[in-house]
């Protein structure tokens, strides 16, 4: 009877441990029934950042900056091929400049061409003297000497005089129109050059702003001669492009003629306004 006593005890225990644990693990199960009805369903989602959204790309440069207006022949007349344009490009230069100015600058041969070659160099370090649309300036490079220092002598911009007078007689929006309406010819003589697709009012514009950014050199210019032909002294005139090289050559106030006239036809061919110049 003891026995049976003792099991029943430890019998009554094992059933009183299962029932506990039974209960704890369904409690436990009720917990996590609340947790995730009541707070894991209602916590609010993880903030997503979004992705910040890229540049816009810049707008691409236009094909043709500086158009030219179409139809500029009041008469319709129609213009000649180019290798047969000179007699054309004459008499539109003679009703602009006056025959005897025609006669005493201007290269009669292969006029378009030239002119293309010509402004197409213009920002380059060397240019084509032989290729320029104008005959050479009479006289050579006039010189002052004092010692062994060499400067460009008055005399040497006085060569320059008369031509400058004829630029700064001309009537800029004249002479755009006149260009305007030869442009064919100019375009094809751009591209026969070798820029199939380019535009030449494109150039001929950046050609001005690269002239117009010529130094303004007062005093005297000190020049060298290492060989043949004189050059300017300082490092930073002799590195110049050939087209601002050319306007120092003129001297001051030739020069400043020159930037005036080149400002108005810039203004008068080109689409965008001058940017300004910091000497």
């Amino acid at each position: 009877m003891m026995w049976n006593s003792e099991t029943d005890v430890d019998e009554a225990f094992r059933k009183k441990v299962i029932w506990g644990s039974a209960a704890i693990v369904v409690l436990g199960l009720v917990g996590a029934g609340v947790y995730y009805r009541y707070y894991a369903r209602s916590a609010a989602p993880p903030i997503v950042q979004p992705a910040p959204k890229p540049a816009p790309a810049p707008a691409p440069e236009p094909a043709v900056k500086n158009p030219v207006p179409e139809g500029m022949s009041g008469d319709n007349k129609p213009l000649p091929p180019l290798n047969e344009s000179d007699a054309e490009v004459r008499d539109s230069l003679v009703g602009l400049f006056g025959a005897k100015a025609v006669e005493q600058f201007l290269v009669p041969q292969n006029i378009v061409r030239h002119v293309v070659v010509t402004v197409d160099n213009l920002p380059r370090r060397k240019a084509a003297v032989e290729l320029r649309p104008v005959k050479p300036t009479p006289g050579s490079t006039a010189v002052a000497t004092q010692g062994d220092i060499t400067t460009l002598g008055q005399s040497n911009y006085d060569r320059y005089v008369p031509f400058v007078k004829v630029l700064q007689a001309t009537d800029a929006k004249t002479l755009a129109t006149v260009y305007f309406r030869l442009y064919p010819l100019f375009q094809q003589s751009y591209e026969d050059l070798g820029y199939p697709g380019q535009y030449f009012n494109d150039r001929l514009v950046a050609v001005i702003d690269d002239m117009l950014r010529t130094p303004d050199v007062q005093g005297p210019i000190q020049l060298t001669q290492p060989k043949v032909f004189y050059q300017f002294a300082d490092p930073k005139l002799e590195s110049l492009s050939s087209g601002q090289k050319l306007l120092i050559r003129m001297g001051p106030a030739n020069a400043a003629i020159v930037k005036a006239k080149l400002r108005e036809l810039r203004s008068a061919v080109a689409s965008k306004p001058e940017e300004p110049v910091n000497h």
